[in-house]
């Protein structure tokens, strides 16, 4: 099994301009992919950042010269036929190096534009016609669709090379299992061994057996276990909840409130917090036992350099 561990780039928690610097970093201390987030609003206003994704994706991809991925929602902030438009012109420049991500949403992107924002049953059937309509956008269709999602006559002349895989996105079990019969992989966030064990056994139970397993790790590094603590809570407290919370929310402020009684011990539940290399080592083992073949490192901290000098020099060198 050919395995990637990768850079996740935080939109939400840095400039364009910042981030672009972190992943060539990232790439010359060893990291072999890139994952980008996709987020209008920040999920916080200490976070202060929004850059639009897929312009930065171009810019990173010729700055590094690694593989991306990105995980947006194609249903209500962005139509189908862009996002089906902006992965193939990414893979058509950088050789089929370029994958894509969706999911449901979450009404903190999604709701700018004014719509209803509907239950999760609603908008996963309208990310299943979504993904049709990529599909057949790639394939190179002219498509006219009446469902949820209208499409008119449209055609998409710039094409993939080749194959792009389309990802889905889940946070339970019951989302896990559906992907399964259509996705052409999973994209899971990290949890306990028996936990992702339980969603890769839905993905399968659903028809992904044999298909590709991605992964997002949260992660905290600092040089002791408290400052690591620290700065996950004051980074990523309004995180630190279920998804039928952290879809529901409408901006950064909700978020905040709801977020009043996070205490910063309660950042376990959801982050990977440690300063021991060995630490690190255990659960990216752990996850690669599993069978993910990407590993996206998403370490919440603002100390983004000395993340990455630090599992450049006593981390990444043990995976391999």
């Amino acid at each position: 099994m050919s395995i990637k561990i990768g850079y996740h780039a935080s939109h939400e928690q840095f400039s364009p301009k910042t981030l672009l610097q972190l992943a060539i970093r990232a790439r010359d201390a060893g990291f072999q992919s890139i994952f980008s987030s996709d987020h209008f609003h920040p999920w916080s206003e200490v976070q202060r950042q929004s850059g639009f994704s897929f312009a930065w994706l171009g810019a990173a991809m010729q700055a590094t010269g690694l593989p991306a991925r990105v995980i947006c929602c194609p249903t209500f902030r962005y139509h189908p036929a862009i996002v089906a438009q902006a992965a193939a012109t990414l893979a058509e420049m950088f050789d089929g190096n370029f994958h894509l991500a969706i999911g449901s949403g979450q009404a903190l992107n999604e709701q700018i534009t004014g719509k209803p924002w509907p239950i999760k049953e609603e908008r996963n059937a309208r990310l299943q016609e979504a993904a049709e309509i990529i599909r057949a956008l790639w394939n190179g269709e002219t498509v006219t669709y009446h469902g949820r999602i209208t499409i008119e006559s449209a055609k998409l002349y710039t094409r993939p090379p080749k194959p792009l895989l389309l990802y889905g996105a889940a946070l339970t079990e019951e989302t896990a299992e559906w992907l399964g019969s259509w996705a052409d992989g999973l994209l899971t966030t990290s949890r306990e061994p028996t936990e992702a064990r339980k969603m890769i056994d839905a993905f399968h139970r659903g028809g992904g057996e044999g298909k590709p397993l991605m992964l997002k790790a949260g992660i905290c590094w600092a040089d002791t276990d408290e400052k690591a603590e620290q700065e996950a809570f004051q980074q990523w407290k309004t995180n630190a909840f279920p998804s039928q919370i952290l879809t529901t929310l409408r901006t950064p402020q909700d978020l905040e409130a709801a977020a009043s009684h996070v205490r910063p011990s309660d950042m376990h539940q959801s982050l990977r917090i440690s300063s021991s290399a060995q630490q690190h080592i255990d659960w990216i083992a752990q996850d690669l036992e599993l069978g993910f073949e990407e590993i996206y490192l998403h370490h919440v901290g603002t100390n983004q350099e000395a993340f990455i000098e630090f599992f450049a020099e006593k981390v990444l060198p043990e995976i391999f």
